[in-house]
């Protein structure tokens, strides 16, 4: 597998861009250098705490960071859809912010609509600096071009709520409003997120509690529909280890109530890292353990010359969950610069859902 294929989606981090557009180095490096060092960039250290609204904004000293939103959506008939949003930004060097064309931030988006038979997919980038994409904290608003991610002055920072969010392209459109009635949740430990055994780490932290409504078109035609959305913010500077080569991620909504996050991060030599949280539906946030995690593929779907674990089984010891899960469209592949697959699923067993699979790195 080369290099190219190797790098995706929340795996926009560390080095994608400038592997496409400025440093031919990044894109031998693996996984979009997100193994690779980051000297003269902000590390990530355990303790630190998370304020809002300022965490809500970008993080320049930082190498990478995205704000993430995926939503499990039905129309009137019963029919799902799933729709993504997401804004990347990477810093091409570390030096202290310059302004216009000679910034260094990079900016890169994609959205998506899906459905049983059709999966829908657009990407833009811009440079920063220049008024074309960018984050502000206060009043939230998150863009590039004509899609954005924004609240008005009835935002409650703790809650990041409520939200618009829109994206247009040739054969798809979407427009969303997002609510929620509980705060947001830390990832991780207080919202430091280990992603290996040798320390390598990201700040992390989610409002898996939106309430999305709004409308779908599809080849012109308007879909009125409503559901459940999970929003994920990270940021860090050498997320990976230089071993690891991809990850499958789950975010669960549980019909009781609960949510779940958990992934894998796979290395090199064949073994796994595991992570995850509980969340109940008080909104506390319990970090699971690596031995309570248990991710099994259970059928591959073919796309092009890939093999795509895309039904799983999923347990948590000592939480009561055994699941299968399915996804909605398992020809889901956001076949962008830097490709990976992205979807809904559902998921039945001792409890039942929806929620959204990533896998990166295949």
């Amino acid at each position: 597998m080369n290099a190219r294929a190797r790098i995706s989606r929340r795996a926009f981090a560390g080095g994608l861009l400038a592997a496409a557009l400025a440093s031919p180095r990044a894109s031998a490096q693996g996984f979009a250098g997100l193994g690779s060092e980051a000297g003269g960039f902000a590390p990530v250290v355990p303790g630190r705490k998370l304020t809002f609204p300022d965490d809500h904004g970008p993080h320049p000293d930082f190498r990478i960071e995205w704000w993430y939103l995926t939503a499990n959506l039905k129309d009137a008939a019963g029919n799902a859809y799933g729709a993504q949003w997401t804004l990347f930004r990477q810093a091409m060097t570390p030096a202290p912010q310059r302004s216009g064309w000679a910034n260094q931030q990079i900016w890169m988006a994609h959205a998506a609509v899906t459905s049983a038979d059709t999966h829908r997919f657009a990407e833009k980038f811009s440079r920063g600096g220049v008024g074309v994409a960018g984050v502000e904290a206060t009043p939230f608003k998150a863009v590039i071009d004509d899609w954005a991610m924004q609240g008005d002055s009835s935002l409650v920072a703790a809650t990041l709520s409520p939200l618009e969010v829109t994206a247009r392209a040739a054969d798809f459109s979407y427009a969303l409003r997002l609510s929620a009635d509980r705060p947001l949740v830390l990832q991780g430990d207080n919202g430091y997120s280990r992603k290996s055994e040798r320390g390598q780490a990201s700040y992390y932290y989610s409002q898996p509690y939106f309430a999305a409504a709004g409308t779908l078109t599809l080849d012109g035609r308007s879909i009125p529909v409503e559901g459940s959305a999970w929003m994920d913010r990270e940021w860090s500077s050498q997320p990976l280890a230089s071993d690891q080569t991809g990850w499958d991620w789950f975010s669960l909504h549980l019909s009781s109530g609960d949510k779940v996050m958990l992934f894998r991060l796979r290395q090199r030599d064949g073994s796994n890292y595991f992570a995850g949280n509980w969340i109940g539906t008080d909104g506390r946030s319990v970090p699971l353990s690596p031995n309570q995690i248990r991710l099994e593929p259970l059928g591959v779907t073919t796309i092009g010359s890939r093999q795509l674990p895309t039904r799983w089984r999923v347990a948590v010891v000592g939480h009561d969950l055994a699941i299968e899960t399915a996804p909605l469209n398992p020809k889901s592949w956001m076949g962008t610069s830097f490709p990976y697959w992205e979807g809904p699923i559902a998921f039945k067993g001792n409890q039942s859902g929806i929620g959204y699979l990533e896998m990166t790195g295949y």
